[in-house]
């Protein structure tokens, strides 16, 4: 089978080889599923350079998150077991945790529906606690996760103001339902956010981001308001002021998705249900701005670690196709 491989830690674009390689083989609990779309993450990026939480013995092959057919023709989502990941013809993945794909998406929408979604219904429902009538602020709002958030506030009945960097992605942002899109490279964010709010702020702050992002964050949510920390995807882990938390009154959540697989599996099955029943119905649909084939995936894999992308890109193989 062809699969990308990293041999060593660097720029996914220089690290990442297309190579025929053995078909993997499944351990204990394990399954081979065929890859019918792998969505790009942005810890793809994090993994080729080394710098992810998670560090699989090298060679490894990317790709946490697709749609694949099992043996016996399902067709289901699947957090790949590294070191065999999506951005191959092939994937293992455990048995227990495979989920059905949507009737409602196609191949490379039910990839992206995963991570980004999940994490949104976690940080936004479970953690944040988002109610009807309240004000969700998004960073990088026209990205894969904060577009998932977006429409899962929207979805919520919540206000949401996402903002963007450029032009391009604030046209994505209003596209995706945002009610106030504010571009920080034109606009001054906390200034064109309290205007939005009138000074209030918002109730809940849902940053994928970090860095400067999160010192806006700080500044705009209101009384009695959650910020939800999601990632860092600027680069820089900011060092909260809980003196600050503790005269504003606000809370700082920390969401890692990931964590639920081993400590409550049930909710992510439950989150799964809600998350399809919504795309049934139209209120949820995730933005793939490319897609791309197997031999594309790592320019593709480049473009999300540069910040160049908007939703998600999604490498879809040609058989699928």
């Amino acid at each position: 089978m062809q699969a990308w491989q990293v041999h060593e830690n660097g720029e996914p674009s220089e690290v990442m080889r297309l190579a025929e390689v053995e078909r993997p083989t499944p351990g204990d609990g394990q399954v081979l599923l065929r890859v019918r779309a792998a969505n790009i993450n942005f810890p793809d990026a994090l993994l080729c350079r080394g710098q992810y939480q998670v560090r699989p013995p090298l060679p490894f092959t990317p790709g946490v998150e697709i749609c694949a057919e099992t043996e016996d023709g399902r067709r289901v989502i699947a957090n790949p077991v590294l070191p065999y990941g999506g951005f191959a013809e092939y994937a293992l993945a455990d048995a227990r945790a495979l989920l059905p794909a949507p009737d409602a998406l196609d191949d490379a929408e039910a990839a992206a529906l995963h991570i980004g979604y999940q994490t949104g219904w976690f940080g936004l429902h479970r953690r944040a606690h988002l109610e009807s009538g309240e004000t969700l602020l998004v960073h990088a709002a026209a990205g894969g996760v904060g577009s998932a958030a977006v429409q899962l506030g929207k979805a919520a009945g919540a206000t949401v103001i996402g903002v963007v960097g450029g032009a391009d992605k604030a046209a994505v942002a209003r596209e995706l339902g945002c009610d106030v899109v504010v571009d920080r490279r034109s606009e001054d964010v906390i200034a064109a956010v309290k205007e939005a709010t009138g000074g209030r702020g918002a109730d809940v702050v849902y940053d994928p981001v970090g860095g400067e992002a999160y010192a806006q964050s700080a500044k705009l949510v209101a009384f009695e308001g959650r910020i939800v920390v999601v990632g860092f995807a600027s680069g820089t882990i900011p060092s909260p002021a809980l003196n600050h938390a503790l005269v504003k009154n606000y809370s700082i959540l920390g969401l890692h998705w990931g964590l639920y697989a081993t400590k409550n599996p049930k909710l992510i099955l439950r989150c799964h249900e809600e998350l399809t029943e919504l795309a049934a119905r139209g209120a949820i649909k995730p933005l793939v701005s490319e897609r791309v084939p197997l031999r594309g995936a790592a320019v593709a894999v480049q473009k999300v670690a540069d910040g160049r992308s908007t939703g998600r890109i999604a490498v879809v193989m040609e058989a699928a196709a």
